[in-house]
C-alpha cells in the first residue's frame, strides 16, 4: 500500500489498516488518529510530528521508525517492536506499552505520564529527564538505565529492577519503594520526600543532598550510605541500619531514629534538634558539633562516641550509656 492510497481511504472514513505494509513510507505530520495498524509492517516509516492519538499499534513492526515529537497518546503498543526507534520528544501519555520492545530506542524527553509499561525491558536505556509521572513500571527492568533527572513521582515501581540505575536529581516524591534493592545506586540530589523506602536495601547508596523529608525508612539498610547534607527532617528511620553512614551536616530534626544502628556513623554538624534516638546504637559515632537540643537519647548507647556538641539544652539522657561507659541517671 502506498501513502496516497492510505490517506485517501483514511479521509473516506476507513480506519482498519491492520497488517498493512508501509515500510519506508513518509507520513510526517499526518493526522491518523484512531487508526488501526495492528500487526502492520512500519519499519523505517517517518511519523515525525504525526498525530496517532488512540491508534492501535499492537504487535506492529516499528523497527527504526521515526516517531520524534509525534502525538501517540492513549495508543495501544502492546507487543510492538520499537527496536532502535526514534521516540525523541514523543507524547505517549496514557499509552499501553506492555511487552513492547524498546531496545536501542531513543527515548530522550519522551512523555510517558500515566502510561502502562508493566514488565517492559529498559535495561541500559538512556532515560535522562524522561516523564514517568504516575506511570506503571511494575516488574519493569530498569537495571543500568540512566534516569538522571527523570520524573517518577507517583510512579508504580513495585518489583522493578533498579540494579545499577542512575537516579541523580530524579523526582521520586511519594514513590513506593518498599523493600526495593538500590544497593550502590546514585540518588544524589534526588527528590524523595514522602517516599516509602521501608526495608529497602540502600547499602553504599549515594543520597548526598537528597530531599527525604517525611520519608519512610524504617528498617532500611543504609550501611555506609552517603547522606552528606541530606534533608531527613521528620523522616521515619526506626531500626534503620546507618552503621558507617556519612550524615555530615544532614538535617535530621524531628526524625525518628528509635532503635537505629548508627555505629561508626559520621554525624558531624548534623541537625538533631528534637530527634528521637531512644535505644539507638551510636558506638564510635562522630557527633562533634552536632545540634542535639531537645533530642531524646534515653536508653541509647554512645560508647566510644565523639561528643563535642554545640547545644545540649533539653536533651534527654536517662539510661544513656555515655562514651566512657557510664550510664546517666
Amino acid at each position: 500500500m502506498d501513502v496516497s492510497e492510505l490517506l485517501k481511504r483514511y479521509e473516506a472514513g476507513e480506519r482498519d489498516f491492520s497488517g498493512a505494509n508501509l515500510i519506508g513510507a513518509n507520513l510526517e505530520k499526518v493526522n491518523l488518529e484512531q487508526i488501526n495498524l495492528a500487526g502492520a509492517y512500519l519499519s523505517a516509516v517517518n511519523f515525525s510530528r504525526a498525530s496517532l492519538k488512540g491508534a492501535n499499534l499492537q504487535g506492529a513492526f516499528l523497527h527504526r521508525v521515526d516517531l520524534s515529537y509525534a502525538k501517540i497518546n492513549e495508543a495501544v503498543l502492546t507487543a510492538a517492536d520499537l527496536t532502535k526507534a526514534n521516540l525523541k520528544g514523543a507524547y505517549l501519555v496514557k499509552s499501553i506499552l506492555v511487552g513492547t520492545k524498546l531496545s536501542g530506542a531513543n527515548l530522550a524527553a519522551v512523555n510517558l505520564r500515566l502510561a502502562n509499561l508493566h514488565g517492559v525491558n529498559l535495561c541500559g536505556a538512556d532515560l535522562r529527564g524522561i516523564n514517568f509521572r504516575s506511570a506503571n513500571l511494575e516488574q519493569a527492568n530498569l537495571s543500568w538505565a540512566n534516569l538522571n533527572g527523570a520524573k517518577l513521582s507517583g510512579a508504580l515501581l513495585r518489583g522493578a529492577n533498579l540494579n545499577g540505575a542512575k537516579l541523580s536529581q530524579a523526582f521520586l516524591n511519594g514513590v513506593d519503594l518498599n523493600g526495593v534493592d538500590l544497593d550502590g545506586v546514585n540518588l544524589s540530589e534526588s527528590k524523595l520526600s514522602g517516599a516509602n523506602l521501608s526495608e529497602a536495601n540502600l547499602t553504599a547508596c549515594n543520597l548526598s543532598y537528597a530531599q527525604l523529608r517525611v520519608a519512610l525508612l524504617s528498617r532500611a539498610n543504609l550501611h555506609a550510605a552517603n547522606l552528606n547534607q541530606a534533608a531527613l527532617n521528620k523522616a521515619d528511620l526506626c531500626e534503620a541500619n546507618l552503621s558507617k553512614a556519612d550524615l555530615t551536616e544532614a538535617n535530621l530534626s524531628e526524625a525518628d531514629l528509635t532503635g537505629a544502628n548508627l555505629n561508626m556513623a559520621s554525624l558531624c554538624d548534623a541537625n538533631l534538634t528534637g530527634t528521637s534516638l531512644r535505644g539507638a546504637y551510636l558506638w564510635g559515632a562522630n557527633l562533634n558539633a552536632a545540634e542535639l537540643r531537645g533530642a531524646d537519647l534515653r536508653g541509647a548507647s554512645l560508647r566510644g562516641a565523639y561528643l563535642q556538641v554545640s547545644d545540649w539544652r533539653e536533651t534527654l539522657f536517662a539510661g544513656t550509656t555515655m562514651p566512657d561507659g557510664s550510664v546517666r541517671d
